[in-house]
């Protein structure tokens, strides 16, 4: 079987955001998994409009008004895996994240995604947001994710990640990785047979 395409989407754009580390260490991690190929994706980098379309991107079979939104949707249907690296704001997603979700439709169909959280709870609230959300996008949610606890202590005085600081994290991310493969190997198969 060919390659699995993996975007890893940093689901924050605030200034001085913790993102960055989880989303570069899953990054890095995801690297090493064979057969998986690797792309990260900011937020910045797609300054979508606030969603205000008159029709659902349900509805619009790909055709999408905006250039960023159509950029953005070319990118996201190139995957055949999503990972959402998510803070959790107020119990829930960030809205930019959200957003971004919700602009475009089917490039997110009969594909997986995992969650990579830290925040109040370890993230796991705003995850849990997601995986209705992703359901709704139909889009297979795994199981797995990885939580960080007390992310606040990962970094030094000056705000820098301390070396060795998500080295706890790699027997969760293990088997996230193999949970996140199985499933995008399946759906992809479903896919090129039309079974979906």
């Amino acid at each position: 079987m060919s390659s699995v395409k993996i975007k890893i989407i940093i689901g924050s754009t605030r200034q001085n955001r913790f993102s960055e580390h989880p989303a570069r260490w899953i990054n890095e991690e995801a690297k090493k998994v064979a057969g998986a190929e690797v792309e990260l994706l900011d937020l910045r980098d797609y300054p979508l409009p606030f969603f205000n379309e008159p029709v659902s991107p349900a509805m619009v079979k790909g055709d999408y008004s905006n250039e960023i939104v159509r950029k953005w949707a070319r990118k996201i249907a190139e995957a055949d895996a999503y990972i959402i690296a998510t803070p959790e704001y107020n119990h829930g997603c960030p809205a930019v994240l959200k957003n971004a979700l919700d602009s475009i439709y089917q490039e997110w169909n009969n594909k997986p995604v995992g969650f990579v959280s830290w925040g109040g709870a370890a993230g796991v609230r705003s995850v849990e947001q997601l995986r209705q959300v992703a359901i709704e996008l139909q889009m297979a949610p795994i199981r797995n994710a990885v939580h960080i606890s007390s992310f606040w202590t990962l970094l030094d005085e000056s705000g820098q990640l301390k070396p060795g600081a998500f080295d706890s994290l790699k027997g969760s991310a293990e088997i996230f990785f193999n949970q996140l493969m199985w499933w995008a190997e399946a759906l992809k198969k479903a896919r090129e047979n039309k079974q979906l």
